[in-house]
């Protein structure tokens, strides 16, 4: 196997990771969905200024969220250590736009910094210059 080929494979072997991770969130599947991340891994929501610590603590500030949550992934992109997932994460049913940015050393996230926002609508004056979203419409203000 020669260098590029290293490459592809491990990029695949990440982006199934990745998956992984974000389908075991869709079934409530707390221990699988935490393993993709290093025993000392941080997570950094930039929004609140949180900063979590450690697998058990990731882990334990997602546990018993009391809202029903849906994860929609919406494309992943990346390569070596450093990976992109674009999702919508519904909290009863309200849909909340997220970027994950996962950084990966050894074959696990070392950080991971999530953004988080929720939707708005177009004003008038943009709604002649856009179209909608594959899949989507485009929503009004």
């Amino acid at each position: 196997m020669d260098t590029h080929e290293a490459h592809d494979a491990h990029d695949a072997r990440t982006r199934a990771a990745i998956e992984g991770h974000w389908q075991a969130s869709e079934r409530g599947d707390v221990e699988a969905e935490h393993t993709i991340y290093a025993e000392d891994a941080i997570l950094d929501y930039p929004q609140s200024g949180e900063r979590f610590h450690g697998r058990s603590t990731i882990a334990a500030q997602r546990g018993g969220h009391p809202a029903d949550r849906h994860f929609a992934v919406l494309r992943i992109s990346g390569r070596a250590e450093l990976w992109v997932s674009e999702c919508v994460i519904s909290y009863d049913g309200v849909p909340s736009y997220s970027v994950s940015i996962m950084e990966f050393a050894d074959g696990q996230v070392a950080h991971e910094t999530q953004y988080f926002g929720e939707g708005f609508g177009a004003p008038q004056r943009r709604l002649a210059l856009a179209e909608p979203m594959p899949g989507r419409e485009i929503t009004r203000a």
